[in-house]
């Protein structure tokens, strides 16, 4: 799997911060990562993730990677990490919440939104520009310039 790392979520205690693969237009994180993330046993987030492909909550195949390599291991895209965050009974789970929430709120807001507002009057100018351009255009159609004009 080619990809770029970034760090993306740290936790309030500034004693966890997670490093995701960027792939295919989204993110990814291998199950010891996830185990990190939520501070939970590795027992609990593979039961979550069993759950979440039983439940056909999401598809094993469309959510899955792997590194290619002898050893293999598995990579669990955001679909996955926000199902098993979701899930988390926990004090880390809670904060992955938290800020899972907060961002999904800043970009419905600032980004989306805001967006489609300026958009909405961007076309509103472009239509009244289109509107003083028809305008001229009769009027230069209609009147002969003189000199001066």
């Amino acid at each position: 799997m080619h990809h770029s790392e970034i760090k993306i979520f740290q936790s309030e205690d500034g004693n966890t911060e997670v490093s995701v693969r960027l792939d295919r237009e989204t993110v990814w994180l291998s199950l010891n990562q996830i185990v990190k993330l939520f501070d939970r046993d590795k027992s609990v987030i593979s039961r979550h993730i069993n759950n979440i492909f039983k439940e056909k909550e999401l598809t094993r195949n469309a959510t899955t990677a792997s590194d290619g390599k002898v050893y293999q291991v598995d990579f669990y895209n955001l679909d996955v990490i926000i199902s098993i965050g979701y899930r988390i009974k926990s004090h880390r789970g809670t904060q992955f919440r938290i800020w899972a929430n907060k961002v999904l709120k800043e970009y419905l807001l600032k980004g989306y939104a805001l967006n489609q507002k300026r958009l909405a009057q961007q076309n509103e100018q472009l239509k009244e520009l289109q509107e003083s351009v028809k305008i001229l255009g009769k009027v230069l159609n209609h009147k002969e310039l003189s000199n001066d004009e």
